[in-house]
């Protein structure tokens, strides 16, 4: 017979203290003051004989060479002392101890019970869900009964994404998913541009490299199907996708757009079947982003009808030109052109690199950048130009041409328009760029998703393991990329639509969105795929789950058709202005006089009724939160304007007005991508039939809004537009959008369509 039990038997008492022990001695998680609160109770209870006194101090606080309690028996006994029928939840480490008392002698503890409840005041946390450590299978959490459901129709979700392009979609996806696209040799850099060269030909091959250009050299004459191709064929490598990208819409656009007839009748064919690899040469070592300050010549011999080009130094060469370091052949090179001296701006021309067999031509030097953070299988280089002679015919003369006289001719007067309508050609590819990062998100999510779903993590203690997506923390962390994801979807295609349907004199407007958006979803996209992989641990950190390659090949994105910064500078610019002329023309001062006399008619008042309101309704409401974007970016364009004003009034010079005013530019910018954004993720969903779609998608929206509010709370707290109580009560509904939306966002992640071979091997 043990200690234990010959202990109990003469004191039966002590039956009542078993449970609290068992907590004590298995998980000695009593701290010592604990101990001491104990100690000091138990001595004052006059109830308790001195022996039992002793006894029950000894095993709070056991001494050297003390007997371990065998703690297995003792949470047996006390098993079977209870019976689930009968037994709530709530009872406390003495309740417990009672019914093992009453069990094992059939006596009525009563005259003594309410002396040792009052113990459980003392015990405190102690006592939070005791039953649970006796019998953990009782025990039922929320958190462990959430689980993925399917409110809505998968396929149904799918179709409204894919929208007028969900044929060509399908067509894409059956080609890169037959086994000709699997490639997982990224370590040899040779192979890897070799097989994205093989696959762009595949494309080319297949119609969907010339898939914009006119029906008469072999295309479509379809603006928007190439942009479905960018994106779609991003499910399966990024590099491919930039490849593609530069092949087909930068060299070959930049053909078919600045180009006349002639260039068209000799080119476009080629290029679109890449049986004419090309490049687009604009940016310059020394210059980046600045196109204007681009130091490359192309200098007019009138006699010869021939240009020079050249380049002066070695920060004018050409640098991180796509296809330049081994594969393409003609290049079409932004260069500013001289005539007779006189420099009449940039200009593009098309300019021979390399012959047939590989070989640089002469005067061309030509360098490898070498191997890149991302991107592997796009063969970026260095060009620079000796005195390189071309024909006048190379010269791209749809905006810029020379008359038999050897006088420079534009169907555009203004050097400045001229300048701009040239460079518009890159709004194509600041509306690509995005597209393609998007995919990767949505990849990066689909994974992590999926994963997270699937993967357990802790739970409640004794009890089964959880999913670690229904932890709030893990919700929280992805669920409002999700929403982000979607609302970036709907706005990149409606700055889509705008563009390839557009009207030239809509065109300022559309390029300060295509620059917001682009900047916007690009930033979005890196900040998407670090918080997928953190979430998914260090499976994340493994290659064989794609998150590396996506994470490190679209971190350029940021930075490539225009440095996110920067483009946010001119979307706050081109706010600055009656959208009557170019954002890069400003009559500066007239502009900020107009935007500050125009402050008072544009700024939403705030209602003073909604400052404080946190009712759930309300703060559920497209028409808060709508207001609530367009009071932000309001106020923060009259303010920039004041500001700007007030300091060109102390006669600080324009430019380092802008300069002092940068930050808060890129605020007024911020403000006014969001606001499109909301905008037209509510449009998309109200010509959405499916109620079930419909709903699912309102939830999203909504989460976006609050969720993007939440994230500017400072400036709605400064400006008072709302309260503490009620920025409180966003970020608590917030928490609570995440958990209601969770049983649906495994059925979200799938609607993506993210082809099988295209999800890692998690």
């Amino acid at each position: 017979m043990s200690t234990l039990i010959k202990t109990l038997e003469a004191y039966p008492r002590l039956n009542i203290f078993i449970p609290l022990m068992c907590i004590i001695w298995e998980d000695q998680l009593v701290s010592p003051a604990e101990q001491d609160l104990m100690i000091q109770y138990l001595s004052t209870q006059d109830w308790l004989m001195e022996e039992e006194k002793s006894i029950l101090l000894h095993w709070v606080r056991p001494g050297p060479g003390y007997e371990p309690l065998p703690f297995d028996d003792m949470i047996l006994e006390v098993r079977n002392a209870l019976v689930k029928e009968g037994t709530p939840s709530d009872l406390g480490l003495i309740d417990l101890g009672l019914k093992l008392y009453h069990s094992k002698l059939q006596v009525s503890p009563s005259p003594i019970a309410s002396s040792a409840l009052k113990f459980q005041d003392v015990l405190g946390a102690l006592n939070h869900e005791a039953l649970y450590h006796f019998y953990p299978e009782w025990r039922s959490t929320v958190s462990q009964s959430a689980r993925s459901v399917y409110t809505f129709e998968v396929e149904e979700m799918n179709r409204i994404l894919d929208g007028d392009q969900v044929g060509l979609i399908r067509e894409i996806k059956e080609l890169i998913t037959d086994g000709t696209f699997d490639f997982e040799d990224y370590g040899n850099l040779e192979a890897y541009r070799a097989k994205v060269y093989h696959w762009c030909l595949l494309l080319a091959n297949s119609g969907y490299g010339a898939i914009a250009y006119p029906q008469s050299y072999g295309g479509c004459n379809d603006m928007k199907a190439y942009y479905t191709v960018m994106e779609t064929i991003s499910y399966v490598d990024l590099s491919l996708t930039i490849k593609y990208g530069v092949q087909f819409g930068l060299f070959g656009m930049s053909v078919a757009a600045l180009g006349t007839e002639k260039h068209h009748q000799l080119y476009l064919n080629r290029i679109g079947t890449l049986d004419l690899p090309g490049c687009f040469a604009m940016t310059e070592t020394g210059h980046g982003s600045n196109v204007k300050g681009i130091e490359t010549t192309a200098t007019y011999h009138y006699d010869s009808k021939t240009f020079t080009i050249h380049t002066p130094h070695h920060s004018a060469q050409k640098e991180y030109i796509g296809n330049a370091a081994l594969h393409g052949q003609l290049a079409t090179v932004f260069a500013k052109l001289i005539i007779g001296g006189k420099d009449y701006g940039v200009s593009a021309f098309l300019v021979p690199i390399r012959d047939k067999s590989g070989q640089p031509m002469a005067g061309v030097t030509i360098e490898d950048c070498g191997p890149k953070m991302g991107l592997n299988g796009v063969d970026n280089g260095k060009i620079h130009f000796d005195h390189i002679t071309i024909p006048y015919e190379s010269l791209l003369d749809r905006f810029a041409s020379i008359d038999e006289t050897g006088a420079f001719q534009s169907p555009i007067l203004s050097d400045n328009r001229r300048f701009f309508t040239m460079l518009g050609t890159l709004v194509g590819g600041r509306i690509g760029v995005p597209r393609s990062g998007l995919t990767a998100a949505k990849v990066g999510l689909a994974i992590t998703i999926k994963y997270s779903d699937r993967r357990r993590q802790f739970g409640p203690d004794q009890g089964q393991e959880i999913p670690i997506l229904n932890y709030r923390m893990h919700q929280r962390r992805l669920i409002p990329y999700v929403a982000k994801a979607y609302a970036c979807h709907f706005a990149l295609q409606y700055v889509t639509d705008r563009f390839v349907y557009r009207k030239e004199e809509e065109m300022q407007e559309i390029e300060a969105i295509a620059a917001g958006l682009k900047a916007y979803a690009t930033w979005n996209t890196t900040a998407t795929l670090q918080e997928c992989r953190e979430c998914m641990g260090g499976k994340g950190y493994l290659s064989e789950n794609r998150i590396d390659r996506l994470k490190n090949d679209t971190d350029i994105y940021t930075t490539f058709e225009g440095d996110n910064t920067v483009l946010m500078q001119l979307v706050a610019k081109s706010r600055l202005t009656e959208f009557k002329q170019s954002f890069h023309n400003i009559n500066f001062l007239g502009v900020v006089n107009y935007v500050a006399s125009q402050a008072v008619s544009t700024i939403t008042q705030k209602n003073p009724l909604t400052v404080r309101n946190s009712d759930t309704t309300h703060l559920l409401d497209h028409d808060f939160h709508i207001t609530a974007f367009k009071s932000r970016e309001q106020d923060l364009l009259a303010s920039a304007a004041k500001r700007l004003k007030r300091l060109l009034e102390e006669g600080m010079d324009s430019f380092d007005a802008f300069n002092v005013c940068q930050h808060h530019l890129i605020q007024v910018a911020d403000a006014y991508v969001d606001r499109i954004i909301l905008e037209q993720f509510h449009a998309a969903i109200a010509i959405i039939k499916d109620s079930a779609c419909r709903s699912a998608l309102t939830r999203l929206c909504q989460l976006f809004a609050l969720f993007t509010i939440e994230s500017h709370i400072g400036w709605y707290l400064e400006s008072g537009y709302m309260e503490g109580v009620k920025t409180k009560a966003i970020r608590k509904l917030v928490n609570q959008m995440c958990w209601e939306i969770r049983p649906d966002v495994v059925a979200l992640v799938d609607a993506f369509g993210v082809p099988e071979n295209c999800m890692g091997k998690v």
